[in-house]
């Protein structure tokens, strides 16, 4: 009994407290949710189960946040922006459905550290504004939220072309991150694209609950600590934690492929 106990308990306090750090680095900096939790719970559970947990996370976070920031949403870039990513998770679930669980990790590794450095090591950008450009951003993040769960590098990139305003895009990332994670959970529980879900000692009926109360408390803790933490300082320590855990994720799913 201690054993079973164990083994269910260890998962759960992991995920609790990759949710928290994640939630209060996206309340002090806008970011963060998808960049902590989907490397980290992708080496735990698997990437397949791994992301449509992240997915899930960003869904509470997203509105609960977006609750808090209301007046600085951006609702005109919203409607550009938020229809659209349905039409990238479509490709996204069906890709997430056909990949081994080993090439799963190697993408997503692969796509939170391509991120990380572009964002980092990208001069300066041209101004490109437009509606183009937001349809191109909006389906590029559906797609890359559903099939790794981090969609806040395009996004910053997007945000970098058309010249947002930091305190704007920090804000209308929250409902953005919100549909972006309902896309994804929908589209791959209609395709059936995680073969874990229901299986074993994590059930995402009994999950969902301890993500509410652990985003909550996120939210309340992120917002004492952004009185007093730059959202930059914020943002450095989410791209660290993200690059360690993506690095971790990349060789993890190196070994399964080569020994499977």
């Amino acid at each position: 009994m201690a054993c079973v106990s164990l083994t269910v308990l260890t998962p759960l306090l992991v995920i609790a407290a990759a949710v928290l750090v994640g939630t209060v680095l996206q309340r002090v900096s806008g970011s963060g949710v998808g960049l902590v939790v989907a490397p980290v719970l992708s080496i735990l559970l698997g990437p397949g189960l791994g992301v449509l947990i992240t997915n899930m996370t960003t869904i509470v976070s997203g509105f609960l946040i977006m609750l808090a920031v209301w007046p600085r949403i951006d609702w005109a870039r919203y409607r550009v922006l938020g229809p659209v990513t349905v039409i990238g998770a479509i490709p996204g679930a069906w890709l997430v459905g056909q990949l081994s669980a080993g090439w799963l990790s190697i993408i997503l590794g692969a796509i939170v550290l391509c991120a990380l450095l572009s964002t980092v090591t990208l001069p300066q950008l041209p101004r490109w504004e437009g509606r183009t450009t937001g349809v191109v951003g909006g389906i590029l993040g559906g797609f890359f939220n559903t099939t790794s769960g981090v969609a806040a590098p395009v996004m910053v990139i997007y945000s970098r072309l058309s010249r947002w305003d930091q305190q704007g895009f920090a804000a209308t990332m929250q409902p953005l991150f919100m549909t972006m994670g309902i896309a994804s959970v929908v589209t791959k529980l209609l395709f059936g694209s995680v073969e874990e879900v229901g299986q074993g000692h994590l059930h995402l009926g009994l999950l969902f609950p301890g993500i509410v109360i652990t985003v909550l408390l996120g939210i309340l803790l992120g917002g004492r600590l952004a009185r007093i933490v730059p959202p930059a300082q914020a943002r450095a320590v989410a791209m660290v934690l993200a690059g360690l855990g993506a690095l971790g994720a990349l060789i993890r799913g190196t070994v399964q492929v080569v020994s499977g």
